[in-house]
């Protein structure tokens, strides 16, 4: 099964990273166009610098939450793709495998003037740090503005998914807000926020299932929700195969799917074989 993770500043904020911004439009008291956008970094290169400088400091001060780890315990029968709007690394600090960062990543810097060039940076990022060619370095964040690299990959991730989860995001953020509307109109979708805002998008959703809690309460029960129904699902997916016994000659396997739940024994040398979680449980024969 699919399962694609969209994942806002709420999923971190438990953690004690600040939200994005606050309801003045503030982000750790700056005007968020001063320290996320190319006019700002134009403008007070320095300024901008510490900002991110003590972002990066604070995130080695915290470490995941409930919902980051909780979002692990998908991946051990299931194709999980995380994608976030975060630019901290608690999803890969939690263990998840798979991430897309929308919106960049806090340890990496990027050459100013070669964009692909790309390292990782944990430190302070001062004026006077240059790439290989000899360019200043930026913090490797999408500022207000830029082009969203990832944003394609984003939109594959979501046309495949058989069950959307998302968690901790306003939804009022484009282009992320827009990737829910990608995804397969049978999916099912889950929305973790103790103050969901139902967008055009989820409007459109018919399987649209809204839980009004906290990240770390809220998609703790979900993906405990979600793994037992999967485990339901597999325990009623039971294939059946046979085998052609003969005293004189070796088994011979030949699997047949079928979703008839009474078997017809047309030989006495037939024997029925379940399949259940990888376990091969063999039938009494008819008779031998």
């Amino acid at each position: 099964m699919k399962i694609v993770i969209l994942t806002g500043a709420g999923v971190s904020a438990e953690s004690g990273i600040s939200t994005f911004r606050d309801s003045e439009g503030l982000w750790e008291g700056h005007d968020v166009m001063e320290v996320a956008s190319l006019q700002g970094w134009v403008k007070n290169q320095d300024l901008v610098l510490k900002f991110y400088n003590d972002r990066r400091r604070q995130l080695k001060e915290v470490k995941p939450n409930a919902a980051h780890e909780a979002l692990i315990q998908l991946e051990d029968n299931n194709d999980v793709v995380v994608i976030t709007q975060n630019v901290d690394n608690l999803h890969e600090r939690a263990g998840s495998s798979n991430i897309v960062h929308l919106h960049g990543e806090l340890n990496k810097v990027r050459c100013t003037k070669y964009p692909n060039d790309v390292r990782l940076w944990t430190e302070d990022l001062y004026t006077g740090d240059l790439s290989s060619a000899g360019y200043q370095l930026r913090p490797h964040i999408v500022w207000f503005g830029e082009d969203v690299p990832m944003l394609n990959t984003a939109v594959g991730e979501m046309r495949d998914a058989d069950i959307a989860i998302i968690i901790g995001t306003s939804m009022q953020v484009y282009p992320a807000a827009s990737l829910i509307g990608f995804v397969p109109d049978d999916c099912k979708v889950y929305y973790v926020d103790p103050k969901p805002h139902i967008s055009w998008e989820l409007k459109q959703r018919k399987n649209l299932e809204v839980i009004e809690k906290n990240a770390g309460v809220g998609v703790v029960e979900l993906i405990d929700k979600i793994l037992s129904e999967c485990s339901c699902s597999r325990r009623s997916e039971v294939q059946h195969y046979y085998y052609f016994f003969t005293p004189s000659l070796n088994r011979c396997y030949f699997p047949v799917f079928s979703e008839q739940s009474v078997l017809k024994f047309t030989s006495p040398f037939i024997v029925e074989i379940y399949v259940f979680d990888g376990m091969f449980i063999p039938s009494k024969p008819n008779s031998f």
